[in-house]
C-alpha cells in the first residue's frame, strides 16, 4: 500500500524588506553627515523666491492636482518667530507639507529629517540643499548634540524648529506612537516655545483625500517637565535630563493624543469610497516597504 503524501504546506511568507538601508547610503556620501555639517550655512528664516515659488508649486499639486483636502486650524496660537514645533502624529510623506499649511511661509520651518528616507536620489538631495528646509539625521549618527546645535541656529535666526517626536512613519492611524526621547532632550538644552501641533489622516493617500491638522497653545520644557516657571534645568547629558525627558514625552502625549483621535473621523472616508491611486500616492516620496500599522 502506498504511504500517502504528507499534506501540502503553504510556503512560508517573508517579510517584506525595510524600505532604505541607512548605512549603504550613508556609505555612498562618504558618510552620516549630518545638520548644520550637511547644511554648510546658517538656517534662514526669510522665504526666498525660489522657496514662495516652489511652494506655490507644491500647493498646486497637493490641492489642485491631487485634490487633497487639508482642514487646519489653531494658527493664532502661532508665535511670530523662534519657536519649536512638534507634530504627530507622523505617518506619511506627506506630513512636512501639512506642517508648512498649518503655519505662514515666513519664518521659514526647518524639519529634522531622517536622510535615509530622503535621499533616495541625488538629485533630490542637491534640490534639498539648496531649497533649504531639512536638517538631516542619519539613523544610529553621531549623537545629539549636532542636533541641539541645528536647533539653536533655527530658532536664534527666527525661524520655525520642527521635529517629529515618533521618528517614523509608522504606527498606528488615529493615535500617537511613541515619542522618542531626542525631541524633550533638544527642547530643554534650547529652552525654547514649544507649540504642539496634532496632524490625522495622513497614513494613506488617494486622490481628494481628507485629513486635519490642529495647533494647540504653545507650552514650554518646564511646564512640561512639571517644573516651576524660572526653575533651573538640568545639565546636559545626566540622569535628571534623561529623566525629565520621560515625562515630557507622556506629558505631550496626553496633549496631542486626544486631539489626533479627536481630529481622525472626519478624515476616513467610508470602505466604497473611490481610492484612485492609493499606492502610487501613499508612497509617493517613499521606497516601499513594512509599516507595522495596526489594522
Amino acid at each position: 500500500m502506498a504511504t500517502p503524501a504528507p499534506p501540502h504546506e503553504p510556503a512560508r511568507r517573508r517579510p517584506p524588506r525595510g524600505r532604505v538601508s541607512p548605512e549603504a547610503l550613508a556609505a555612498e556620501r562618504g558618510g552620516a553627515v549630518e545638520g548644520l555639517a550637511w547644511l554648510g550655512r546658517p538656517p534662514e528664516a526669510k522665504a526666498s523666491i525660489l522657496y514662495r515659488l516652489l511652494r506655490l508649486f507644491a500647493r498646486f499639486l497637493i490641492f489642485v492636482v491631487f485634490r487633497f483636502r487639508i482642514r487646519t486650524s489653531g494658527q493664532e496660537y502661532l508665535p511670530h518667530s523662534g519657536y519649536f514645533l512638534v507634530g504627530a502624529a507622523h505617518r506619511g510623506w506627506i506630513d512636512p507639507f501639512v506642517v508648512m499649511h498649518a503655519i505662514p511661509a515666513q519664518p521659514r520651518a526647518w524639519f529634522l529629517g531622517s536622510a535615509p528616507s530622503t535621499f533616495t536620489s541625488r538629485w533630490r538631495e542637491r534640490l534639498i540643499h539648496r531649497l533649504g528646509g531639512l536638517l538631516p539625521v542619519w539613523r544610529g549618527g553621531v549623537g545629539i548634540d549636532q542636533h541641539v546645535d541645528s536647533a539653536r541656529a533655527v530658532i536664534a535666526n527666527g525661524a520655525v524648529f520642527v521635529q517629529m517626536p515618533e521618528g517614523t512613519v509608522s504606527g498606528p492611524p488615529g493615535r500617537v506612537g511613541p515619542f522618542r526621547t531626542g525631541w524633550a532632550v533638544i527642547a530643554l538644552r534650547t529652552d525654547a516655545p514649544i507649540v504642539p501641533l496634532a496632524i490625522a489622516g495622513t497614513e494613506e493617500l488617494y486622490v481628494g483625500h481628507r485629513m486635519a491638522s490642529q495647533v494647540l497653545p504653545p507650552t514650554s520644557a518646564r511646564a512640561l517637565a512639571g517644573l516651576e516657571p524660572g526653575a533651573p534645568l538640568p545639565v546636559a547629558g545626566t540622569r535628571e535630563e534623561l529623566d525629565l525627558a520621560h515625562v515630557m514625552n507622556e506629558s505631550l502625549t496626553a496633549i496631542l493624543g486626544p486631539v489626533v483621535e479627536a481630529l481622525y473621523p472626519a478624515t476616513v472616508d467610508p470602505p466604497g469610497q473611490p481610492r484612485r491611486l492609493r499606492k502610487r500616492l501613499t508612497w509617493l516620496l517613499l521606497r516601499p516597504g513594512r509599516l507595522d500599522r495596526d489594522p
